[in-house]
């Protein structure tokens, strides 16, 4: 298995965090939905989000 080094596209820095909202994200057709929490991928240089991820996409469905 190969290890891949992310990089920020914006400034070229390797220094990450992930981070998450206080907001799950929710299908637009259940209102009522509990949804699933988002994972950020965010640049600690320069702040850029690198990738956004929902951590259980099974829970949109």
């Amino acid at each position: 298995m190969s290890t891949s080094v992310k990089k920020c596209t914006d400034c070229g820095s390797t220094s990450f965090v992930q981070a998450s909202d206080f907001i799950n994200l929710r299908p637009l057709d259940k209102k009522l939905s509990i949804g699933s929490e988002r994972v950020y991928t965010v640049c600690l240089d320069c702040g850029e989000v690198v990738s956004i991820k929902v951590k259980n996409p099974e829970k949109l469905k």
